[in-house]
């Protein structure tokens, strides 16, 4: 398990997920306004108190600490005060290999929010879904614990078992996942052909080399038949790397506005365009989402609908559209901090909303009704043939694709249906 808190963030360059460059502490205090006395001389009462009062000796610099940590954890879900663990907790996520369960989670109510489950990992294979609270891990109730101390008792040595005491909406009663911790290394860009002509690509997160391996798997669709129309899903996608998210949008938008940011920062104001090159510019394209894609997710989803790219189907998507930046502090400290909002090329703040789909499909179990296409011509003793021969069953996996994936059923049929309503080539 990663120790990031909701999505991927950054240490430096590259520029991470939802975060903008490190900034200079010095350059930020320097900017601060005056300091409030009367606040100050209470911290220093209370310090004080705690030291003369409490009933063990409580070191000074651990109590400093602590007021450090509750001082950023009372400002928003996503700033943190990052220890050397935490660092290399970033640095592994962002690579796309860390040790744990494969799991994307916040904060709520004091326990512990699933945002998504990484594809492949332990989480996924043992039926955590997003949404899901974990309210406790192994003995140890989760209530009272801050994120970080959480996050650290679902790290562990792969191979360990870990206990997962879940609730779930819909579920009467609290029920435990028995998950075995394992080294979590992240394909980032999967593919396949759906059926002939219609290209499937699945972002599972935005790593520094995603960008990459889309387009090596645009091309590896391209090479088995001339493509027609492609999905893209960014269904239980947390986020990632910014920069990711930027290329993968580029690679189907030749022009215009992908992403901008706003902060009070001079530096946090960022606008990245589409450049002219592209991978597919004009594929026909649908982009799946629901509540489990976040931040990075967003990102392109956003842009590829306010470009009017792609249709976005599915649910509503998680709504993280704040920007981190990492600020040292010493060499082995630092502070994550929510410095800006993010915003999509129409200028849509995707903070605490989502993106709202073009047309909304729930998840669903779909099954066939006995007898429900009724008696036809082709039925009836001694009908006459249809001279064309045949018709072409539907078989393979597809065929059972309402079944297992209805989202990506529908998102097929629409597919189709914009293939057919394009207008044809201009023959030159």
């Amino acid at each position: 398990m990663f120790g990031a808190l909701l999505l991927s963030v950054f240490l430096a360059a590259p520029v991470f997920a939802d975060d903008v460059p490190q900034q200079d502490g010095e350059d930020m205090l320097a900017e601060a306004p005056t300091l409030p006395l009367e606040e100050l001389r209470l911290f220093a009462e209370v310090f004080e108190r705690i030291k003369t009062a409490y009933v063990e000796p409580v070191d000074d610099a651990k109590l400093l600490e602590d007021a450090i940590r509750g001082m950023i954890a009372g400002l928003d879900p996503h700033s943190s005060y990052l220890e050397a663990d935490a660092y290399q907790d970033l640095q592994e996520y962002t690579s796309g290999e860390f040790g744990g369960l494969g799991l994307e989670v916040g904060q709520q109510d004091g326990f512990i929010r699933v945002i998504a489950p990484i594809d492949d990992t332990p989480a996924q294979r043992g039926g955590v879904k997003a949404g899901d609270l974990i309210i406790k891990l192994d003995e140890t109730p989760v209530q009272g614990l801050s994120l970080n101390e959480a996050v650290a008792l679902m790290r562990g040595k792969p191979n360990e078992p870990i206990v997962l005491t879940i609730v779930r909406e819909g579920v009467e009663k609290p029920f435990d996942i028995t998950l075995i911790r394992d080294r979590i290394k992240v394909a980032s860009v999967k593919h396949r052909l759906l059926e002939s002509g219609y290209g499937y690509l699945r972002v599972s997160q935005f790593q520094v080399n995603t960008g990459k391996e889309l387009a090596k798997a645009i091309k590896s669709l391209e090479s088995t038949t001339p493509l027609r129309g492609l999905v893209l899903d960014l269904r239980n996608n947390p986020g990632g790397v910014l920069q990711a998210a930027v290329e993968v949008s580029d690679a189907f938008i030749d022009e215009g506005l992908i992403v901008y940011t706003e902060g009070r920062l001079a530096n946090s104001e960022l606008r990245f365009n589409a450049s002219a090159a592209t991978v597919a510019p004009s594929v026909p394209m649908v982009v799946l989402i629901n509540a489990g894609s976040a931040s990075a997710s967003e990102i392109v989803a956003g842009a590829l609908q306010d470009h009017k790219r792609a249709l976005v189907l599915g649910t509503d998507s998680f709504g993280k559209g704040s920007v981190q930046t990492i600020l040292p502090l010493t060499s082995d400290r630092a502070v994550k901090l929510t410095t800006a909002r993010y915003f999509t090329p129409n200028g849509r703040s995707i903070q605490a909303q989502g993106i709202v789909p073009d047309i909304r499909v729930d998840e669903a179990e779909v099954r066939n009704l006995d007898n429900a296409e009724g008696v036809k011509e082709s039925d009836l003793s001694g009908h006459l043939e249809n001279g064309n021969g045949a018709a072409k069953a539907i078989t393979g996996a597809n065929a059972k694709l309402v079944e297992q994936d209805f989202q990506l059923f529908e998102a097929l049929n629409l597919l189709k249906a914009l293939v057919i309503l394009q207008p044809p080539l201009k023959q030159g």
